[in-house]
């Protein structure tokens, strides 16, 4: 297992937003063997999952980007709640399966 380094503010403290993407993550790694890095920032911490799949966090959702609307040419978004994190990580691991057989690992060089 890797270490984890997690972004902490200047004043030590973990926010609710870290905190959140960091039970987030846990859950993804525990329950659905995917491995995600948190890093923070102004206020937000972001859960990098895959290629085009990133979570945002400000302690109280979840949201990532869930496809693309051909009609009307705009992002789509799912959200949930931060407070269950479990049933956020089972929602982001079905789109996490459809990312990878969109686009699979490349072979090394």
């Amino acid at each position: 297992m890797q270490n984890q380094i997690i972004a902490v503010p200047r004043n030590g403290k973990k926010t609710q937003a870290v905190l959140s993407a960091d039970l987030l993550r846990q859950a993804l790694e525990t329950d659905h063997g995917i491995h995600a890095d948190v890093h923070s920032g102004h206020g937000l911490a972001l859960v990098s999952v895959w290629v085009g799949l990133v979570v945002w966090c400000d302690g109280e959702w979840h949201w990532w980007r869930a496809g693309w609307d051909d009609r009307r040419k705009r992002v789509l978004y799912a959200r949930h709640p931060a407070i269950e994190p479990s049933r956020a990580a089972r929602r982001i691991a079905f789109r996490y399966v459809d990312l990878r057989n969109q686009c699979p690992l490349t072979e090394t060089i």
